[in-house]
């Protein structure tokens, strides 16, 4: 049966703030932060290089002095971030693309101001520039993370985000519906349905609870006039394909146009990250070539040499911690300050995994006890486990207990993100698909860090850590190890 868009029910305005009421609002929040802080990284560029002195000239182009010179550069830098599309509201809250954007709006100005300068030959002060440039974007990354944080936070509640319409049978509505409520960062509620068979004018996100009232939304059923249906939603999702043809989605496609109503299609690709997708035209419809995830090249270097240089830079600041930790383990029990565990490292290679001591001594001899009364299959993992001791339940809390895997890292047996290191035991219980969690090195810290900890279920750990594997980046990698931060700091799912 064809779907058809009518205008018998129509959504309520008030669940969600309109799209268009917030986003303008948090463009110009973002920019005047974003200015502010390409501003205080000029000055304490100026100040510390200059000191008081405001008229030193540019040498080669006396007419201009730095003054000048600082508010073109803070008025380019600012239009870069504009032409980058820095500020699209789609980036705002979820992703990589807005620190990827920033990156490249900033290599972009200095780039050009370096360029200009060997041209024009100007004598630019080098330290004015070394510090500039990377001060700024220091500063416009912790901004934006913060503004995110704070976003999320409003999203959780319902806040700054799109109000979405979902088109399709049932079953993928709801699963559609089920992915926008466990990702509340992505920016997305589900405020109407259009459920292509007779279930009623409303309908039950979740089939599984029946008492949840805020779980029923209104069911448009058939959709046949559009811009008199949607007036109330920011984006029109369509799941699954089968729902929908080719012509029927061109002319909603149409139908769309001039208002401020975005369509957005559900892939049928999970698990795909943008950067292995490349369109390729042909005649005829248009081929999305996926490439195959990579382990080797350039990406890989640049990966090991961010290892080595920050777990060689974390040793050395945090040696007094080890100190102080160690101390704190052997005084607690007068037992040994390190657990050194078998682990499967990269291609099935094993290990000796290093942990401060977290557990009584005879710790491993109980274990097979407790994982005969443990649910969740291969991932063993206990709320309350006897095991633990009052500093080690302390360690484990803030993840002080991993610390000495920054010497894995080191040593290259581990990587700084990563999959969750595995036991033999564990890996004997693949499944086939499974294994490729061992194609990278585990990491100290990974998805399944940020995502949930011990909180997450066998099934959803590797759900992340294969995601990670087939689609991870540089970028991506830096994203996980600042979340890290955050969710050490706040204890998520830390037991």
């Amino acid at each position: 049966m064809a779907l058809t868009i009518s205008s018998r029910d129509s959504i309520p305005a008030d669940r969600v703030k309109p799209a268009t009421v917030w986003r303008r609002e948090l463009q110009r929040a973002t920019a005047l932060l974003d200015f502010s802080m390409i501003v205080l990284a000029i000055a304490v560029a100026l100040v510390v290089r200059f000191g008081n002195v405001v008229d030193v000239a540019v040498r080669g182009f006396s007419s201009v002095d730095y003054t000048v010179l600082s508010a073109v550069l803070c008025a380019s830098w600012v239009a870069s971030l504009h032409l980058n599309q820095a500020y699209k509201p789609e980036l705002f809250g979820i992703g990589t693309e807005e620190y990827r954007r920033i990156g490249k709006a900033t290599f972009g100005v200095f780039g050009a101001l370096a360029i200009i300068a060997l041209l024009a030959k100007l004598d630019l002060a080098r330290g004015y520039l070394a510090i500039a440039f990377p001060l700024g974007l220091v500063l416009l990354l912790v901004e934006r993370a913060l503004v995110r944080q704070w976003i999320v936070r409003r999203r959780a509640g319902g806040d700054y985000a799109e109000r979405a319409l979902i088109v399709g049978a049932p079953a993928e509505v709801r699963h559609a519906a089920a992915a926008i409520r466990r990702n509340p960062s992505a920016g997305y509620v589900t405020t109407a349905v259009a459920v292509a068979s007779d279930v009623g004018d409303t309908f039950r996100l979740d089939s599984l609870d029946p008492r949840d009232d805020e779980d029923v939304v209104p069911n448009l059923g058939t959709i046949a006039d559009i811009p008199a249906a949607i007036e109330n939603v920011d984006v029109l999702i369509i799941a699954g394909q089968a729902t929908i043809g080719a012509k029927e989605l061109r002319s909603i496609g149409w139908q769309l146009e001039g208002t401020q109503t975005k369509l957005a299609l559900a892939s049928s690709m999970t698990d795909v990250a943008g950067p292995r997708i490349h369109r390729r035209p042909v005649e005829g419809p248009p081929l999305m070539n996926v490439e195959s995830p990579s382990y080797t090249g350039w990406k890989f270097a640049v990966k090991r040499c961010m290892d080595v240089v920050l777990s060689g830079a974390a040793i050395l600041v945090l040696s007094p911690v080890f100190v102080v930790i160690a101390a704190c383990i052997y005084f607690n029990d007068r037992g040994p300050i390190l657990f050194r565990q078998t682990r499967v490292g990269v291609n099935g290679r094993l290990f000796k995994m290093s942990k401060f001591r977290s557990m009584v001594v005879d710790a491993e001899r109980l274990r097979a006890d407790l994982v005969a009364d443990d649910p969740d299959g291969v991932l063993f993992k206990m709320r309350d486990d006897p095991r633990i001791t009052k500093v080690g339940r302390f360690l484990r809390g803030y993840s002080l207990d991993e610390l000495p895997q920054l010497f894995d890292v080191l040593l290259g047996h581990m990587s700084l993100v990563g999959p969750r290191p595995p036991l033999p035991d564990e890996v004997r219980r693949y499944e086939s698909h499974v294994h490729r969690r061992l194609n990278v090195k585990p990491g100290v810290t990974g998805p399944w860090q940020v995502g949930g900890r011990s909180n997450l279920t066998w099934a959803e750990s590797v759900q992340k850590d294969l995601y990670y594997v087939e689609n991870w980046s540089v970028i991506g990698d830096i994203s996980i190890l600042l979340r890290t931060v955050g969710v050490v700091l706040k204890r998520d799912g830390a037991h």
